[in-house]
């Protein structure tokens, strides 16, 4: 679990209704540099509160439970909503989403075929 001062900077909306949250914090020790980079990309939870947690505070959130379906999206809807986004910002030359779609997603499946034995 990571704990430090920082304040909250800016937020923004995303094509998927997604809220892209901003964060600053004072100059960091090295371990809790360290920490927040192993916790790139990964799911958990946000608090934020003005004042100090207490230890009941602390405790109560290590103890939640971090799984990927607390998104609400399944994987597959993950990677078709990235790729929705991809299309709306460059839609190499498709007319439709639909064909798009469907060419990324042969590229991935050759891709992985290529690592079948």
């Amino acid at each position: 679990m990571i704990i430090i001062p920082a304040q909250l900077k800016r937020y923004s909306t995303g094509d998927d209704r997604c809220l892209k949250v901003t964060f600053e914090t004072n100059e960091l020790t090295p371990n809790e540099s360290a920490q927040i980079h192993e916790a790139l990309q990964k799911f958990g939870y946000l608090a934020f509160k003005q004042e100090n947690f207490t230890r009941d505070e602390q405790d109560a959130i290590e103890g939640l439970e971090t799984h990927i379906e607390n998104t609400g999206k399944t994987p597959s809807q993950r990677l078709r909503n990235v790729l929705l986004v991809w299309y709306k910002h460059d839609a190499q030359g498709f007319s439709t989403f639909n064909l798009f779609y469907e060419h990324h997603m042969e590229k991935i499946i050759n891709h992985f075929k290529t690592k079948l034995p």
